[in-house]
């Protein structure tokens, strides 16, 4: 009875990815929090504070297949907390003697902050294969369009000459800084939890830390210096980069959308019969995986607050701030996840039609060089006396619908001043295209180390 349309068989393909909902499901959350009690058992043993022997029938009883979890939704609904229930659980699957020295020491956050985080580790593995995926397309396509000239446009309008090449360069570029961003933050993230009730470790006496660190090492985490209960700042941390690689991801499904409209055209969507097809309109081929990218990334920046907002804990366990990472951390993860892949299917698949991005460049007759002829001609008679004669020159072009190089031969302020072959030059978009090149050189060579 799912409501979430990422959760449902219609929608879910759309907002998520299976992957990433398989690490965020309701029994692997379950099999994660087993995880974290066998190692905890098996450590303690090693450190002689549970018998080696219990240790190994809690870790072989550590089994979903040893859970109801219509048993554990019971008791959750009267707890709050599903650990009691599985606790429980495994205890009795453990035996009489073993089930004792379940849950040693520890407290129920501590089961299910670690298992979170094992999860959080597993999703940010997805998601960084999916980040290179897309990396190497979109470098893939600057490289090969390197020198591709077009428009570029700046407030929806002609502004410049760049290449199709350097445009993806700079979609490319951020994807490099979120890949930096996520290593930096796996260590603050990726810890254990172990605290007991109040962070202290009193109920193992001397040998509370040993236990953290064994844990910790067990499950290739890192051991935190304190207890981080309360402390949620890691987390809000994973929820920004991932609302701010999104934004990444929005900024190109954006130009995509705007690329593909009917008087642009000049780059599309891979296309498969029946794909972005309208009901009623047998022609349309809608930019519907851009679309979903937007969707999703908006969905996901619209929760990340709410873990950044959980923050403000009250002293050593918070009544409220804590519950509500639940109901945002796996859902921005999954929607990330689904604009990733979408993302990746148009940067590997994309159209791009250089011929009209030519014909597009030269509709405006030149006046996309006016800067160009403008500090062409700033030597000679400087900055703004030349500003000033090109913005005559392109009002007239304008209004008498002429080349921009046309008006330019026969303004009487510009006699003497220029010659044919120079104008020519001057109003060659191939020519004023600046660091184009060097950036796509710069970003290809930067991804190889990403």
């Amino acid at each position: 009875m799912a409501i979430n349309p990422a959760e449902q068989a219609i929608y879910g393909g759309l907002y998520g990815s299976d992957a990433m909902r398989a690490v965020f499901d309701e029994r692997t959350g379950l099999a994660r929090m087993l995880e974290v009690e066998a190692a905890l058992a098996r450590v303690q043993a090693k450190l002689g504070i549970v018998p080696g022997e219990a240790a190994e029938a809690i870790a072989g009883a550590a089994a979903l297949e040893n859970l109801s979890v219509e048993e554990i939704a019971a008791s959750t609904r009267v707890v709050g907390y599903p650990v009691v229930g599985l606790t429980k659980a495994l205890a009795k699957a453990a035996g009489a003697e073993a089930g004792r020295y379940v849950h040693w020491g520890a407290t129920t956050q501590d089961i299910l902050d670690t298992a979170l985080v094992l999860q959080v580790r597993d999703g940010l593995d997805l998601l960084e294969k999916a980040m290179r995926r897309l990396l190497r397309a979109l470098v893939a396509k600057a490289v090969a369009h390197r020198d591709d000239v077009m428009a570029g446009r700046t407030h929806l309008q002609h502004a410049l000459p760049l290449t199709f090449g350097y445009k993806c360069a700079v979609w490319a570029n951020p994807l490099i800084d979120d890949l930096e961003r996520i290593a930096m933050l796996r260590p603050r993230v990726l810890k254990a939890q172990f605290g007991g009730a109040v962070g202290t470790l009193a109920s193992l006496g001397d040998r509370g830390r040993a236990v953290t660190e064994g844990l910790a090492a067990a499950l290739g985490l890192l051991a935190p210096t304190a207890p981080w209960h309360v402390a949620r700042d890691s987390l809000a941390e994973v929820m920004s980069v991932l609302a701010i690689h999104g934004g990444n991801l929005a900024k190109f499904a954006t130009d995509i959308v705007l690329l593909m409209q009917t008087e642009i055209a000049e780059v599309f969507e891979p296309h498969q019969p029946g794909r972005g097809s309208s009901s009623t309109m047998p022609q349309k081929r809608n930019p519907i995986a851009c679309e979903y990218v937007l969707a999703a990334v908006r969905g996901a920046q619209s929760l990340a607050p709410m873990v950044a907002s959980a923050m403000a804990q009250d002293h050593e366990r918070a009544t409220g701030p804590w519950q509500a990472e639940q109901l945002a951390l796996p859902q921005v993860f999954v929607l990330i996840a689904g604009a990733l892949d979408h993302a990746v299917a148009i940067a590997e698949g994309m159209v791009v039609d250089t011929a009209r991005m030519r014909r597009n460049l030269d509709q405006t007759g030149g006046l996309i060089m006016a800067e160009a002829v403008m500090m062409g001609l700033a030597p000679a008679i400087g900055r703004q006396a030349a500003h000033d004669v090109l913005e005559h020159a392109c009002a007239r072009a304008l209004a008498e619908k002429r080349p921009l190089g046309e008006v330019l031969a026969g303004e009487p302020d510009l006699k003497g001043r220029i010659d044919q072959a120079s104008l020519a030059r001057l109003t060659d978009p191939a020519r004023y295209l600046g660091e184009c090149g060097a950036v796509v050189d710069r970003v290809a060579a930067r991804a190889k180390n990403a």
